[in-house]
């Protein structure tokens, strides 16, 4: 298969996940900021639990890619040996802040700008200025003095290996020991909640979403993948796409399109098409004031912190817990806290306005 064959097969392969993964998050209301609102504001965990459903699936799905050496996702770059400890952190802290007080991730708006929203249309737009402005832009020389500053390497990256090497174990066996347990244990948290049974949106939500990682790294690590110019696997990942998209729109002929590319254009054209099949299409602005500057403050948080983590609620919290990856699961463990916190703060102000902060 030529280069041309494999380009091409890159983005008709990230179009249909987009599609798919836009149609089913329109569908299903699948958001982490909604996840975390539900919890802190009513103590509804249906919708956090399709998250963690969808990590086990994941994470099961694609160590089931590795085991039958049809992606080695060990060469991805959720497990390189260097680790940019607080920019993991600091990265993750903010954008989950910034999911919150932008009513979602990036992921989600693209979803809302697909069923009309134009508050989307900003959030997306702010998002990939301050992530391309953070990668490549002003803002890039002050990322990597922190980078240079708190790297540390971490030989091995993985969890299963690292564990491996403190008890003695066989690599292969304690990966096989660390997935199950971690898929298992996430998927008995999920179906322990009588609520979430019962609920066919978020099971189906978790379902889709975990596999479409899975999707996502044999497209690119298999189905693409050049034999003479071997590029390291990849998935499911919305920051650096969007910067990549931004530019793509406006340098269109001196670019190439690839999978990330058309992940974005997917998802935005899969979540018109579901919203007006549901006849949910609708023409939305901002409320207020307030909620304009909330909402662009937040999107420029999530662009920072999201190159910073090197990967946002997507990108890290399933594509990378997918591999394993130490640094994966620090940076979700950070992008989780972050967004926790913000919910809290935002409950009395909630009160004192007389209403609830939403995230649809």
């Amino acid at each position: 298969m030529g280069e041309w064959e494999q380009a091409q097969l890159a983005v008709l392969g990230g179009l249909m996940i987009g599609v798919v993964f836009g149609g089913v998050a329109q569908a299903t209301g699948f958001c982490s900021s909604g996840a975390v609102l539900d919890v802190v504001q009513s103590r509804d965990g249906r919708r956090l639990r399709a998250w963690l459903l969808a990590m086990a699936v994941a994470i099961l799905s694609t160590q089931l890619l590795l085991a039958f050496d049809a992606v080695d996702v060990r060469k991805s770059m959720y497990l390189r040996p260097s680790l940019n400890v607080a920019g993991v952190v600091l990265g993750g802290l903010l954008f989950g802040v910034g999911l919150i007080l932008a009513q979602g991730c990036a992921a989600r708006n693209l979803v809302r700008l697909g069923g009309g929203n134009l508050r989307g249309l900003v959030v997306v737009l702010v998002f990939s200025v301050a992530a391309y402005a953070t990668m490549r832009g002003v803002l890039g020389p002050g990322r990597v003095a922190l980078e240079d500053l708190t790297r540390v390497e971490i030989r091995p990256a993985g969890v299963p290996e690292t564990l491996a090497g403190v008890l003695g174990l066989d690599p292969g066996l304690t990966r096989w020991i660390v997935a199950l347990g971690a898929a298992g244990g996430l998927a008995m948290l999920c179906f322990a909640s009588a609520g979430f049974r019962s609920s066919p949106r978020n099971l189906i939500a978790g379902l889709a979403m975990g596999l479409l990682v899975t999707a996502g790294w044999y497209v690119i690590g298999a189905l693409a993948q050049d034999d003479f110019n071997p590029t390291p696997p990849a998935s499911l990942t919305f920051v650096a796409p969007l910067g990549d998209s931004l530019q793509y729109v406006m340098l269109f002929t001196g670019m190439k399109a690839n999978f990330g590319i058309a992940l974005i254009g997917g998802v935005i054209l899969g979540a018109f098409l579901t919203a007006m099949a549901r006849r949910r299409f609708e023409i939305e602005g901002f409320g207020n004031q307030r909620d304009f500057l909330r909402q662009l403050a937040g999107a420029a948080l999530m662009g920072v912190g999201g190159v910073l983590a090197m990967g946002c609620t997507i990108g890290q919290g399933l594509t990378g817990l997918s591999t394993l990856s130490i640094g994966s699961v620090l940076a979700s463990l950070s992008i989780g806290a972050g967004a926790f916190l913000a919910a809290r703060l935002a409950a009395p102000q909630r009160h004192a306005e007389g209403g609830k902060v939403t995230a649809t």
